[in-house]
C-alpha cells in the first residue's frame, strides 16, 4: 500500500467529525459521552468499533478501507482527533501522580524551556491518560489462526481460538524520560518497539552550545508505563484440518486489556497482525527470520463465567416465567442431552452437578465443599461419554480429559521451565483449568492407581497442594468432578458382588455424591422405544418431541447462574427427618450381606448438598422436606437396576413388595394411619411408581387388609 497521496491530516478532521458527530440509536452523541468519562477519570479505555464508522452518515468507504488496512497508524490518528476534542472534566477528582506531574511541567514549560529544542517537546503520549482501541466488526465468520496470512499484516483480523498459557502482567515502558544534570532540562524518548537504545548524553541545545557531555539520568517515576501481558491463543479442535496439529499464535495485550483471560478460556479477539524481530541471542540464532504476534484491541468470551452473567431485560422475564413453571426440574433435566433416551433421573443428577451447593466456611477457616461429585458406572454403549461431553459443552468452563491420555501430574500440576525466563515455572493441569467449573474424566478405572490418588485430595479439600523442583504450594481446584467408568470385567457381573464389579478403592467413592450404576439390561419394550428414538435422531438430526421445546445451553446457563446466587440453609424442623433417615440408610447397609455402597457422614453431606441444589432450582432460600424426599430418591434410584435384579432373585413381585415396605414403615412408626404421601415417598425411594402404589392399594383393599379414604388415597390398617 503506498503512501503516496496519504494525507493523515484530512484524516484526521474525519476522524475528528466521526466522533464528534456520530450518533447510537437512541440519538446521544455516544463517543463525546465516553470522552468526558475520561476527562473525568472514570474510564481509560476508547474503543471506537468499526460498525460505527460503517453505519456513520457521512462516511467515506476509502477512510474505512485505509483505517482496517493500516490499523496501528490510525490508532495514532484517532488518539490526535481526542487530544483535541477531549472536553473539561465536569466532576472533581483527586490528583494522582501523573497530573502533578503534568501540571509542574506544563509551569515549566512556559517558563524555561527553549521552544525549537525537538527533543524537549513533550510527547503527546506522556499527556494522554488514555487507550485507544479500534475495534473490528463483528459482523461474518472470525477467522482460524491458519486464515490470517502475510497479506494481512498490519490489518485488523479477528481470530478464534483457545487460550494455552499466559504471563504475568508485567509494565512496559512508552515513554522514558530523562534529566540532565548539567542544563536540568527533561529530555523525553518514545519507546515503539519492546527494546530500546537508552540515550548517554544530553541532546539538549544547551550542552552542544556549551560542548559539554551532559550526563544525564533514566527517571522512572518520571516516565510513562503501560500495562502489558502476553499469552499464547491456539487453534479450536474444530478448525484443525486431518492429519494436522493445532497451530498456536502470541497475543500481547496492553493497558486495560490485561488480565481479561486465563487459560482454557475460548475467546474471540481482534486486533492487528504484525512481525516482530527477534531481539538478542535468540536473533543470533534465528538469523533473518522475524516473529509474528497480535496485537489485540477487544476480547470477546464464548462462554462467560456464572458470576459474570448479566441478564438482560428478556432474559430476566425468561427466567422469571421459567421459574414460575412447577415443573421446571424436569424440563431443565430433560433439556439435558435431549438426543439421548432415556436416564431421565441420570439428567436430574447432572443438572444438579451444574447448579451444585454453596461452599461453606466455618469462623476457623475451614471448609466444607459445596461441588457434587458424580460417578457413572455402567456397561458399555449406555451413552455415558456422551453424556459427559454435552455436560462440558453446557458448562462455562469445563475440561474434558480420559484415564489413560492423562497422567497424575496433567491432572494437577507440572513443574516446568519458561522458555523466555528459564525459570521453574507451575503448569496447572486439568483440575486446576477447570477451577469453578467441571472436569469430565472418561474411562476412570482404566487410569493407574498411582495417579488416580492424585484426585483424592481435590475432591475433598478442593486444593492441589505441590512440594516439587523447591516450589511448594497449594493451588485451588474447586471443580465437580464427574467420571465414567467400566465395571471391573466390562460389563457388570451379576454373579459377582456389587463391590467387586465396581472395583474402585472405598476412599474414592466415598467421596462421590452418587455413584450411578447404569446396567443394559434386555426389556422388549423398552428396547423397541430406544430403538426408533436412536432411529430417529439418526435421520432428523434432532431429537424427538419432547411434548415442550428444550432449552438452549445458553438459556440453561442463564438459568443456573440466575439460581447459583441463592444459598439455601436448612431449617430447624428437618434436623430430625434429615437425622433418621440417614440412619435408616446406615441400619439397612448393616444388615445387607453385600452393601451396594459404603454409607459414610460423606453421605449425609451429600443428602444436603442434593437438597440445596434442588432448592436453588426452585430459587428458594431454605430446603424444604420434598428436596430432601427428592435427594434420598436419586440416591436410592442410582441403584436402581441392581434392586430390580435382586427382587426378581428374590421373586417377591412388584405388589408384594410394596406392600411389604408399607407394612414395614406402619410397623415402625407404630401407627395404623398412613398418609397416601408418605406412602409415595417410602416406595419412590425404592424405586417403585405412583401406577404400581395404586395397583397395590386396590388390590389389598379387595382383600380387607386395609381401607382407603375415596378422596385422598390415605391407608388405614385393618388388623396390624
Amino acid at each position: 500500500m503506498t503512501t503516496k497521496g496519504l494525507d493523515f491530516g484530512a484524516d484526521k478532521v474525519l476522524a475528528r467529525e466521526f466522533l464528534s458527530n456520530f450518533a447510537d440509536v437512541n440519538g446521544d452523541a455516544k463517543y463525546m459521552s465516553i470522552l468526558q468519562d475520561v476527562a473525568n477519570h472514570k474510564t481509560r479505555a476508547i474503543q471506537i468499533d468499526l460498525e460505527d464508522l460503517l453505519n456513520y452518515k457521512d462516511l467515506d468507504e476509502e477512510f474505512l478501507r485505509r483505517v482496517t488496512e493500516n490499523t496501528r497508524r490510525y490508532i495514532g490518528v484517532f488518539a490526535d482527533a481526542i487530544d483535541e476534542l477531549m472536553p473539561e472534566p465536569t466532576e472533581a477528582f483527586t490528583d494522582d501522580d501523573h497530573d502533578i506531574l503534568m501540571t509542574q511541567r506544563s509551569d515549566e514549560g512556559a517558563e524555561g524551556a527553549d521552544a525549537s529544542d525537538p527533543k524537549q517537546k513533550m510527547p503527546p503520549e506522556i499527556k494522554r491518560h488514555y487507550e485507544v482501541y479500534i475495534r473490528a466488526s463483528s459482523k461474518g465468520r472470525p477467522f482460524t489462526i491458519r486464515e490470517v496470512k502475510a497479506s494481512n499484516i498490519g490489518q485488523l483480523v479477528r481470530i478464534s481460538g483457545i487460550v494455552t498459557r499466559c504471563s504475568d502482567v508485567k509494565p512496559l515502558m512508552q515513554v522514558a524520560v530523562y534529566t540532565c544534570e548539567d542544563c536540568g532540562f527533561e529530555i523525553y524518548q518514545e519507546v515503539t518497539a519492546r527494546v530500546f537504545m537508552p540515550l548517554f548524553e544530553c541532546p539538549s541545545k544547551r550542552c552542544e552550545t556549551n560542548r559539554n557531555k551532559g550526563n544525564i539520568i533514566l527517571q522512572l517515576r518520571a516516565s510513562k508505563f503501560l500495562r502489558f501481558q502476553e499469552a499464547k491463543i491456539q487453534e479450536l479442535a474444530e478448525h484443525v484440518p486431518k492429519g494436522h496439529i493445532p497451530r498456536t499464535m502470541t497475543v500481547h495485550f496492553r493497558g486495560e486489556l490485561t488480565r481479561k483471560v486465563a487459560p482454557g478460556d475460548v475467546v474471540e479477539l481482534s486486533g492487528i497482525f504484525l512481525p516482530i524481530p527477534y531481539t538478542g541471542f535468540r536473533a543470533m540464532r534465528a538469523g533473518l527470520v522475524a516473529d509474528t504476534y497480535l496485537e489485540a484491541m477487544s476480547v470477546t468470551h464464548f462462554k462467560k463465567k456464572y458470576e459474570e452473567y448479566e441478564l438482560k431485560g428478556d432474559e430476566e422475564e425468561q427466567i422469571a416465567r421459567l421459574a414460575e413453571d412447577g415443573d421446571i426440574y424436569n424440563k431443565l433435566a430433560r433439556s439435558l442431552a435431549p438426543e439421548i433416551f432415556g436416564h431421565e433421573d441420570i439428567k436430574k443428577a447432572l443438572l444438579l452437578l451444574l447448579v451444585g451447593a454453596p461452599h461453606r466456611k466455618l469462623k476457623d477457616g475451614m471448609k466444607i465443599r459445596g461441588d457434587l461429585h458424580i460417578c457413572l458406572m455402567g456397561d458399555p454403549g449406555v451413552a455415558k461419554s456422551q453424556l459427559l461431553k454435552h455436560i462440558i459443552n453446557v458448562a462455562p468452563r469445563g475440561v474434558y480429559t480420559t484415564g489413560r491420555g492423562s497422567s497424575g501430574v496433567g491432572l494437577t500440576a507440572a513443574v516446568q521451565k519458561d522458555p523466555v525466563t528459564n525459570e521453574m515455572v507451575l503448569e496447572g493441569g486439568a483440575l486446576v483449568l477447570a477451577d469453578m467449573g467441571i472436569c469430565a474424566i472418561d474411562e476412570f478405572d482404566k487410569m493407574d492407581e498411582s495417579d488416580r490418588t492424585a484426585i483424592h485430595e481435590v475432591m475433598e479439600q478442593q486444593t492441589v497442594s505441590i512440594a516439587k523442583a523447591g516450589i511448594t504450594t497449594s493451588l485451588n481446584a474447586r471443580t465437580a468432578v464427574l467420571a465414567a467408568a467400566n465395571p471391573a470385567w466390562g460389563r457388570y457381573d451379576l454373579r459377582r458382588t456389587p463391590a467387586e464389579n465396581i472395583n474402585l478403592p472405598p476412599a474414592l467413592l466415598s467421596r462421590f455424591d452418587l455413584l450411578w450404576l447404569i446396567l443394559d439390561r434386555a426389556d422388549m419394550d423398552n428396547d423397541l422405544e430406544m430403538a426408533r428414538h436412536v432411529v430417529y435422531v439418526h435421520q432428523n438430526k434432532e431429537s424427538p418431541a419432547l411434548g415442550f421445546t428444550p432449552l438452549e445451553p445458553s438459556v440453561l446457563r442463564a438459568y443456573i447462574s440466575a439460581a447459583r446466587r441463592l444459598s439455601p440453609s436448612v431449617p430447624r424442623e428437618l434436623e430430625e427427618y434429615i437425622a433418621s433417615a440417614y440412619s435408616s440408610i446406615r441400619q439397612e447397609e448393616a444388615k445387607s450381606n453385600t452393601p451396594h455402597s459404603y454409607t459414610t457422614v460423606r453421605t449425609l453431606l451429600s443428602i444436603l448438598r442434593i437438597s440445596a441444589a434442588l432448592a436453588r432450582l426452585r430459587f428458594s432460600e431454605t430446603v424444604a422436606q420434598s428436596d430432601v424426599d427428592e435427594a434420598l430418591r436419586l440416591m436410592q434410584m442410582s441403584k436402581f437396576s441392581l434392586y430390580s435384579d435382586e427382587r426378581q432373585r428374590s421373586g417377591l413381585d412388584a405388589i408384594s413388595d410394596i406392600y411389604s415396605i408399607l407394612r414395614d414403615e406402619a410397623a415402625r412408626s407404630n401407627r395404623m394411619d398412613v398418609s397416601y404421601a408418605h406412602a409415595l415417598n417410602w416406595i419412590s425411594r425404592k424405586g417403585y411408581s405412583e401406577a404400581q402404589l395404586k395397583e397395590c392399594l386396590e388390590e389389598y383393599a379387595a382383600l380387607n387388609v386395609w381401607q382407603i379414604h375415596p378422596h385422598t388415597f390415605d391407608i388405614r390398617f385393618i388388623d396390624a
